[in-house]
């Protein structure tokens, strides 16, 4: 039997016979599923890496899709296998160098992005980033986005280590500390303007082009 079958069917008898499992629901799991992601981070940045460790985290987290999957399906909204499904059709439709015989793009990020604001008919390369994200990592998506479709907004772009990252961060935390700045809300506030300019430089595109 292939084991994600059988992960399948044992979820499927946790949820119809341990009381616990019965009673869970997506959002009772949410912060399960934070913690297993958490914990599969922590597995890949592990030195040396435990290939046991990351395969039983992995694991984990695994079971967190095929949870919420079985809730779905005994509401009778969609199981598994369109979770699959969907998975599938969304890689195969966005790689058309890799299934359709098209040439590799220059830009992959750029085509990628482009894609999906084209299929979820998105106005704005912003839409569809989690609130729920910390900080640094949504700027870290603006960021990405905004340049990936080529949003008018002058960004620093001077090239940079990662050691050197990590070091002028924690700098300019301990910098804020020290000047009872309270270095999160000042970043926060400094992505709300950055997305204001790439939303008004989007908004003057498009009024050109019509």
């Amino acid at each position: 039997m292939s084991e994600l079958l059988r992960l399948s069917e044992v979820m499927q008898r946790l949820r119809a016979e341990c009381p616990w499992d019965a009673q869970q629901s997506h959002r009772s799991l949410v912060k399960h599923l934070i913690e297993e992601a958490a914990e599969v981070t922590e597995a890949i940045e592990a030195d040396p890496v435990s290939d046991a460790d990351l395969c039983e985290e992995l694991g984990d987290l695994l079971m967190q899709v095929y949870f919420h999957a079985e809730i779905a399906r005994t509401e009778q909204r969609f199981d598994i296998e369109d979770v699959a499904r969907g998975i599938c059709d969304k890689l195969v439709a966005r790689h058309p160098w890799v299934f359709d015989g098209a040439a590799d793009p220059d830009d992959i990020d750029g085509v990628w992005e482009q894609a999906k604001q084209a299929e979820k008919q998105r106005a704005s390369a912003l839409e569809g980033i989690p609130e729920p994200l910390n900080t640094l990592a949504k700027a870290g998506k603006v960021v990405s986005r905004s340049r990936a479709v080529h949003v008018d907004v002058a960004m620093a772009d001077e090239p940079i280590t990662a050691d050197a990252v990590g070091r002028q961060i924690l700098a300019l935390v301990q910098r804020a500390q020290a000047s009872g700045v309270d270095a999160d809300q000042a970043t926060r506030d400094a992505l709300r303007v950055l997305e204001y300019q790439v939303r008004d430089s989007e908004l003057h595109a498009r009024g050109s082009d019509s």
